[in-house]
């Protein structure tokens, strides 16, 4: 048996949950997330208790994959309708910057034409000023939002717009990443004769 599928999600008193078949809806303060889980497994929810709980209906090698994983994507919603997610991200280089109009989001980073993005529904981009900072301190924002996998893919496909570079630092990383840094090429002293 999986011991994180067979641990119940306990569910706070603010969000609720409801099933219907195999779809799951969790509705809390940061918003709303409905998910259909695959039919290997079984969910129910104990109202009195306030636990969602997950029981696989065979002892297959890909139901027993899908016990646990079940479980920890409706802990998630949970955990998202409750807090929300997001992911902090900075923008290295010289002339590099971001914008947010609307629901368009554009990255000025090195290239000919700004790279544009559209902010998914629900996930939330929230830009630092660029008065608030200084010459040398990078560019910041932050993607939020409910759903962990939204956040999440979102935040990447906007970082592989112009990934981190060894020799500079140059590029977009999450907000603590490190980038390990490269020697560029030596060039001699003085030239022999």
């Amino acid at each position: 048996m999986s011991r994180i599928g067979k641990k119940p999600v306990a569910v706070p008193d603010n969000v609720k949950v409801a099933i219907d078949g195999r779809t799951v809806r969790v509705e809390g303060p940061k918003g709303k997330l409905a998910w259909t889980h695959r039919p290997e497994v079984s969910v129910s929810y104990d109202v009195p208790a306030k636990t969602v709980t997950v029981a696989r209906n065979d002892d297959n090698r890909l139901t027993r994959a899908l016990h646990g994983t079940t479980r920890n994507l409706i802990a998630n919603m949970i955990k998202g309708c409750l807090e929300g997610y997001s992911r902090s991200l900075e923008v290295y280089g010289v002339g590099y910057g971001v914008a947010l109009q609307g629901a368009k989001f554009s990255l000025t980073v090195g290239f000919a034409q700004p790279r544009a993005f559209e902010v998914p529904p629900g996930v939330t981009v929230t830009v630092q000023t660029p008065q608030a900072r200084g010459e040398s301190e990078p560019a910041r924002f932050t993607v939020s939002g409910p759903d962990k996998q939204a956040v999440g893919e979102f935040s990447a496909r906007v970082r592989r717009a112009r990934p981190p570079e060894p020799y500079k630092g140059k590029g977009i990383r999450y907000a603590g990443e490190y980038v390990r840094r490269k020697v560029g090429k030596a060039f001699a002293g003085t030239a022999g004769a």
